[in-house]
C-alpha cells in the first residue's frame, strides 16, 4: 500500500513538473536571425487565457534605452524596453496565433504563430498573407 502511495506520488510529480518545463511561457532570449547575434529578453505571459510577450531588457550595446521610432500610434518614441510586442495568441493545438507581433526596429505589425521546439526552443514567425510568406526566428529559453 505504502510503495504504491509512493509511486503516484512520484508520478505526480513527475508530470507536474514535465508539464511546467514545456510551456511557451517564461523568459526567452531573441535570437536575430540575420546576425545570429542575442538581441533581447522577452517574457512571454499569460492574462485571461491568452499570451502576450513584453520586452524585458536590450542586450545589444547602445541600444538599451532605445526608443521605437519607426512605431506608429501609442508606441511612436516610446521605450522598446517594457513594450508589448505580442498582443493576445491564443492556443491552436501545439501552436499559439492569432495575433500580431511587433518588430520594433521597423516599427512593422505582422501576423505570427509560436510553437515550442523543444524545452528551451521557440519558433516564433511573423508573415504578411500567407505564413509561407514571413520571416522565422528561435529564441532560447532564458
Amino acid at each position: 500500500m505504502f510503495k504504491q502511495l509512493l509511486f503516484r506520488i512520484a508520478f505526480l510529480l513527475l508530470f507536474t513538473l514535465t508539464c511546467n518545463s514545456q510551456s511557451i511561457f517564461g523568459e526567452w532570449k531573441t535570437i536575430d536571425d540575420e546576425t545570429g547575434n542575442t538581441k533581447s529578453i522577452v517574457e512571454i505571459y499569460e492574462q485571461d487565457g491568452k499570451a502576450y510577450a513584453k520586452v524585458k531588457a536590450l542586450l545589444e550595446k547602445g541600444k538599451k534605452d532605445k526608443l521605437c521610432e519607426n512605431c506608429k500610434g501609442l508606441n511612436k518614441n516610446k521605450p522598446i524596453k517594457g513594450m508589448v510586442i505580442i498582443n493576445g495568441l491564443t492556443k491552436d493545438g501545439n501552436e499559439w496565433n492569432g495575433a500580431k507581433i511587433l518588430d520594433p526596429k521597423t516599427g512593422k505589425e505582422y501576423k505570427c504563430y509560436i510553437t515550442l521546439e523543444s524545452d528551451n526552443k521557440l519558433k516564433v514567425r511573423g508573415y504578411l498573407g500567407f505564413a509561407l510568406i514571413g520571416r522565422t526566428q528561435y529564441w532560447i529559453k532564458n
